[in-house]
C-alpha cells in the first residue's frame, strides 16, 4: 500500500490535486513468494498468484465497478504492473477508460523533455540524432515509442520510418529483424534490419549512436569503453542513465563526466552531487518521473479530460523542457531545479488542458481563458486559515 499512497501524497504535494479526490488501491491476486505464503503474519492474500482468463476477468470487474461509482472521468493510474501485463491493460483500456501507466508514459514524457531541452545544448533536430538503448521493457519501448511519435509529428514522416532511427539492446544483443520470432511484442516495432550484436560496446561502435539512453536496470553497464566509444564520434553525447535507485545507475555522474572528458550531457534516474571536471562543475540533471505526473494529472482533471491521448503526453514534455532557463543551460542541465516544482506542474497541467481541449476529449467547459492561472487556482495549498 506503501506505493499508491505515496504516489498520491506527490500528486497532493507537487501537483496540487485535491487529497480528498485522490484513492489509493492495491489489486491483490496472490503471491509466488514461498516465505509470504508460509509467513502467519502475512496480511495479503494467502494463495499463488492468479494469472491469465481469471487475472484479466478480475481487471474488468475492477475496471467496470471503478467507471461505474466515479464515473467516464475518474482518472485511473496503473502502477508498477509486469511487463507484460502493464501493456496489454494500456491497450485494453486506453480506448474505454481515463488511465495512465507512469512507468511507461510518465518516465517516457519525463525522458522526451530532457531530451528536447538537451537539443538546445547539443543542436539538430530529434530526427536528426541516432538513439541506442540498453533496456527494452516498460520503460526503454515506452520512451523509444514516446520519441518516435514526437519526431514524427515534427517531420510529418511516418511513425515506422522515425523508428528506424531507434535502436534497443537487450540482455540477448542489439533487437534486430532475424530476432523477431522470439520477441515479446512490445519489442517487435524495434527489430530493425542489421546483422547479429552480442553487446552494447559493439552496439555504439556499429550504430554511432549520438544519444545513449539506459533503462536496463542493472548498475556499472555504462562502462569506460562504451562511455568513451560513443565520445569518440561525438563532440557532445547526450548519455542518460535512468535506472534506479544510485546502485543500479548505468554510470556515475563522476564516471560519465570523467570518460567523456566533460563533455557529456547528462542526466540520471537518481540524484547524483555535482561533479568538478578541468575546473569546470557539472550539475547532473535527474529524469525524476516526479517531474512530470501531478502536473499531468492536475491538466486531466481540470479539464475534465474523458482519455488520455499520446498528444498529451507530447504536451507535458513540451511544457517541462520549456521551464529550463539559460542559467540552467549553462551549468549542463536538461531539467529545472525541483524547487520550482509546483510552477512547472501548473505550466504542464496547463499545456496537458490545452491539449485536451484541442482534441475534443475535455468535458469542462467553457473552455478557461488562462490556463495557468486556473490551473493555479485549482491547486490544493495545505494551508488553513486563521479565524481569530
Amino acid at each position: 500500500m506503501g506505493i499508491p499512497v505515496g504516489k498520491l501524497s506527490l500528486y497532493t504535494a507537487l501537483g496540487g490535486v485535491r487529497p480528498s479526490a485522490c484513492l489509493p488501491i492495491t489489486l491483490d491476486v496472490g503471491t509466488n513468494n514461498e516465505e509470504l505464503l508460509n509467513d502467519e503474519f502475512y496480511i495479503g492474500l494467502r494463495q499463488r498468484r492468479v494469472t491469465g482468463q481469471e487475472y484479466a476477468d478480475f481487471l474488468h470487474e475492477f475496471m467496470a465497478a471503478v467507471k461505474q461509482n466515479y464515473g467516464e472521468k475518474v482518472l485511473i493510474q496503473f502502477e508498477d504492473f509486469a511487463n507484460h501485463n502493464a501493456f496489454d491493460l494500456l491497450a485494453r483500456y486506453g480506448t474505454t477508460h481515463l488511465v495512465f501507466n507512469d512507468d511507461i508514459q510518465g518516465t517516457a514524457s519525463v525522458v522526451l523533455a530532457g531530451l528536447v531541452a538537451a537539443l538546445k545544448l547539443v543542436g539538430g533536430t530529434l530526427a536528426e540524432h541516432t538513439y541506442l538503448f540498453l533496456g527494452a521493457g516498460e520503460a526503454g519501448t515506452g520512451i523509444a515509442e514516446l520519441i518516435a511519435l514526437e519526431m514524427s509529428r515534427q517531420t510529418k514522416t511516418p511513425i515506422d520510418e522515425c523508428r528506424k532511427k531507434i535502436w534497443l539492446v537487450d540482455s540477448k544483443g542489439l533487437i534486430v529483424s532475424t530476432r523477431k520470432e522470439s520477441l515479446q511484442h512490445f519489442k517487435k516495432p524495434w527489430a530493425h534490419e542489421h546483422e547479429h550484436v552480442g553487446n552494447l560496446l559493439d552496439a555504439v561502435n556499429a550504430i554511432k549512436p549520438t544519444v545513449l539512453i539506459g533503462t536496463s536496470g542493472k548498475g556499472q553497464t555504462f562502462t569506460q569503453e562504451v562511455v568513451e566509444a560513443i565520445s569518440s564520434f561525438n563532440e557532445m553525447p547526450i548519455i542518460l542513465a535512468l535506472s534506479n535507485p544510485t546502485s543500479q545507475a548505468e554510470c556515475t555522474a563522476e564516471q560519465a563526466y570523467t570518460w567523456s572528458k566533460g563533455r557529456a550531457v547528462f542526466a540520471t534516474g537518481s540524484p547524483f552531487d555535482p561533479v568538478e571536471y578541468n575546473g569546470k562543475t557539472h550539475v547532473p540533471g535527474q529524469a525524476n518521473n516526479a517531474y512530470i505526473f501531478p502536473g499531468f494529472g492536475l491538466g486531466v482533471v481540470m479539464s475534465g479530460a474523458i482519455r488520455v491521448h499520446d498528444d498529451m503526453l507530447l504536451a507535458a514534455s513540451e511544457a517541462l523542457a520549456q521551464q529550463v532557463t539559460q542559467e540552467n543551460f549553462d551549468k549542463g542541465l536538461i531539467y529545472p531545479p525541483f524547487s520550482n516544482i509546483r510552477k512547472i506542474s501548473a505550466h504542464i497541467a496547463a499545456n496537458v488542458a490545452a491539449r485536451a481541449y484541442e482534441l475534443g476529449l475535455a468535458s469542462r467547459r467553457p473552455r478557461p481563458k488562462d490556463l495557468v492561472k486556473y490551473a493555479e487556482s485549482c491547486m490544493y495549498s495545505p494551508i488553513y486559515r486563521n479565524y481569530r
